[in-house]
């Protein structure tokens, strides 16, 4: 297909480069039309560098604000023009980790109400009209509530947009997947890690990066190589949650991963890939 439309949903700024930062670059630069919703304005993240602690104290969150600029830098990098917060920026808040106090502010994401978030998501969809729509699994890849959350609104909002019961012209999105981290990759990564001394703490096993997806449930896997840098360049524009170093990046844990520009992911609705036994789909627009 020549006009290609892309949407991803994220809940907090970071999760799109970090994830899924060399696709988007991906089909950014190949001319598809890429659109990036984030869910919350990352208000809880823990601060990093010692000269930004400040941000992390302050009851105001001046944190959001500056997450806000740090995404915009990264959107620049990855060649995504069309970013939006859903409901506006500010109207979720970061829920923080399960069992957190800020699981309990009046605005946390993981606590607002399902149906509204995604009857405002599906009128996303209906304007923008993605083919392809993207977010987390029923896990939120890591169990944040917020990612959970954000995996619950999009399966309903891709639903809602098809409806008839909602004002404007009504949008069936083609495909919809949920990112994916399989569990081999992962272990091959951590053996590298270990090989090698650098100057972030090695990881010991799979939980210590991600809970990892079972092998067998990855269907597609995207080698955007070629925009790793583009990546890179947008976590490092991340400088409150991420460092960078050469191929590295630790998170506020300090345990060492790699960059990776070659990203997976499963499909949850949509037409079957067409691949023999054992092979992955290439493109998330395929059979569409």
């Amino acid at each position: 297909m020549t006009d290609r439309r892309l949407m991803m949903v994220h809940a907090h700024p970071d999760d799109e480069s970090i994830v899924t930062g060399a696709t988007l670059a991906k089909y950014a630069a190949e001319g598809a039309g890429v659109t990036l919703v984030t869910c919350t304005l990352g208000e809880e993240g823990e601060v990093i560098p010692d000269d930004l602690a400040h941000l992390a104290a302050d009851r105001d969150d001046t944190l959001g604000s500056h997450r806000t600029g740090e995404l915009e830098k990264a959107c620049v990098a990855l060649g995504v023009r069309d970013h939006r917060f859903l409901g506006g920026a500010g109207r979720y808040r970061d829920s923080g980790m399960a069992g957190g106090p800020a699981n309990d502010h009046p605005k946390a994401f993981a606590g607002a109400d399902p149906e509204a978030a995604a009857t405002m998501l599906a009128e996303i969809i209906r304007e923008v009209r993605p083919h392809v729509l993207v977010s987390y699994d029923e896990y939120g890849g890591y169990g944040h509530p917020d990612h959970v959350q954000a995996h619950r609104i999009t399966r309903r909002a891709c639903a809602r947009a098809g409806e008839r019961s909602m004002a404007g012209t009504p949008w069936q999105v083609g495909k919809l997947y949920a990112i994916a981290q399989p569990v081999s990759v992962i272990e091959a990564s951590i053996a590298r890690l270990n090989e090698e001394a650098g100057p972030f703490t090695p990881p010991a096993q799979v939980s210590d990066i991600a809970r990892g997806t079972p092998d067998e449930l990855v269907t597609t896997r995207v080698d955007a190589g070629a925009h790793w840098a583009a990546k890179a360049m947008a976590m490092r524009a991340h400088a409150t949650q991420i460092t960078v170093d050469g191929g590295r990046f630790a998170l506020s844990n300090g345990i060492a991963q790699e960059i990776d520009a070659v990203e997976y992911f499963t499909l949850l609705l949509g037409p079957a890939p067409r691949v023999r036994p054992g092979e992955y789909e290439t493109d998330l627009f395929s059979g569409l």
